[in-house]
């Protein structure tokens, strides 16, 4: 079951789009059975660029913000998503903690936060914020930008479980995605759930891993519906050991660049595709749009000045780059108010509950829209049609469009809990709960 959004795409599907809502009770099924095998990460967000003749994911986030620009009618499916989740994982949680980044300056940030603490609210808990930034001494309330306000309060720790000053969480939500690496006091913990998993940061999750997971997700899911798994993804390569600041080692980018282009055209070839391929290249680890880079000609790494190299140097929390992955660009088709846009799809558990489009006005089909000047759009939600099933809205006469991005969306949540899976997690059973 996907929502039924109202997109930004015109006319009939194109032959991919119709191919996989042809097949949808096929692919329902197949989710179904995938999901007995592989525990789903609790929540996440997945950036997709359509191009028409093929579909695929660019970034999946395991500690997902901008949850303040779902659309209202998404908030019950999502609690009801998040209420499902934690009785799988700790039927008996009754209080939860939510631990956000540091932005207390980030009004839309904390939006978000208060967002996300409203869906947990209404999944029927008690939730409250903790905050790792040592400026917050003590209970402070936090003005919105839309009128609200949101209450932070310092998070202590009591031999190994983390709470409040009167407040001892069940459970721990983690929005800070720990670029900077694990903050001692949410380390060691014993009886409390902490989501994600703290291997899920960035300190230590990679992009290329998890798009070498994806690439294996999309295969099995490519032999079930007859497709080639290039139509639902973006070809990748890594490469590590790089000192952009002084321009070291740039040469084997180059080289590597123009493999992965010269991979691409060979796919374009085989399927008539007449437009120019491009690559991305993006800092392995890392989200806020940081160190990424269109690259045409494999030649303009050669020549990089220093403002880019500087750009490419440095991510969120002064993190120095020295691994990267060049993925397959991916044109979007998609244009909301004269506007280029992409999609992008939100999920609790193994629900797809919302999305909305990134929108850049001074951004084109092949160019980056994650950069300043981004605005976001709620994709608006069907009243005649809050679900599909096969294919086919209840109520309406068309397809769902948004049907294709939530299999997508899919495919990179399950890729996730594939990358995540050995790591250490904690049994229902074990939770200390009082």
């Amino acid at each position: 079951m996907v929502p039924h959004f109202l997109t930004a795409l015109d006319g009939a599907p194109s032959e991919l789009g119709q191919h996989i809502l042809d097949a949808s009770p096929a692919i329902e099924r197949w989710f179904r059975l995938e999901w007995t095998q592989h525990t789903p990460v609790f929540y996440s967000s997945v950036d997709i660029r359509n191009a028409g003749f093929k579909l695929a994911p660019v970034d999946t986030n395991l500690y997902p913000g901008g949850w303040n620009n779902l659309s209202a009618e998404m908030l019950p499916p999502a609690a009801q998503a998040a209420r499902l989740a934690l009785q799988r994982r700790a039927p008996q949680a009754r209080r939860l903690l939510l631990v956000p980044e540091n932005h207390t300056r980030n009004g839309f940030y904390l939006q978000n936060v208060a967002q996300l603490q409203r869906i947990l609210s209404d999944a029927g808990l008690e939730v409250r914020v903790g905050s790792l930034n040592p400026d917050i001494a003590e209970a402070t309330a936090l003005a919105l930008p839309d009128g609200g306000t949101l209450t932070l309060e310092p998070l202590l720790r009591r031999g190994n479980r983390i709470g409040l000053r009167d407040f001892d969480p069940c459970a721990i939500l983690v929005n800070n995605d720990l670029s900077a690496g694990v903050p001692g006091i949410l380390e060691d913990l014993q009886g409390q759930l902490l989501l994600p998993p703290l291997h899920a940061g960035w300190h230590v999750r990679r992009k290329s891993r998890h798009f070498q997971a994806y690439d294996e997700v999309c295969k099995r899911f490519g032999k079930l519906v007859g497709l080639d798994p290039w139509l639902l993804q973006a070809l990748f390569d890594h490469c590590d050991n790089l000192d952009f600041a002084e321009g070291h080692s740039l040469e084997r980018l180059q080289e590597q660049a123009n493999a992965l282009l010269n991979r691409i055209r060979r796919k374009y070839k085989e399927y008539g595709i007449t437009e120019r391929p491009f690559i991305v290249v993006k800092a392995d680890n890392g989200t806020y749009g940081m160190g990424i880079m269109v690259v045409r000609d494999a030649s303009e790494l050669g020549a990089l000045n220093r403002r880019t190299r500087n750009k490419m140097a440095v991510v969120k929390d002064g993190l120095q780059v020295s691994e990267v992955i060049l993925q397959e660009g991916v044109r979007t088709r998609e244009c909301v108010g004269g506007a280029t846009a992409e999609p992008v799809a939100y999920m609790i558990d193994r629900a797809v509950v919302g999305g909305f489009y990134r929108l850049h006005a001074e951004r084109g089909a092949d160019e980056n829209l994650n950069a300043p000047g981004a605005r976001f759009q709620p994709m608006a939600c069907d009243p005649a049609a809050l679900s599909v099933q096969h294919g086919q809205p209840p109520g309406t006469s068309g397809p769902n469009p948004f049907y294709l991005y939530g299999v997508v969306a899919r495919l990179a949540a399950l890729a996730a809990s594939c990358e995540l899976e050995q790591g250490p997690v904690l049994a229902a059973e074990e939770l200390a709960c009082a």
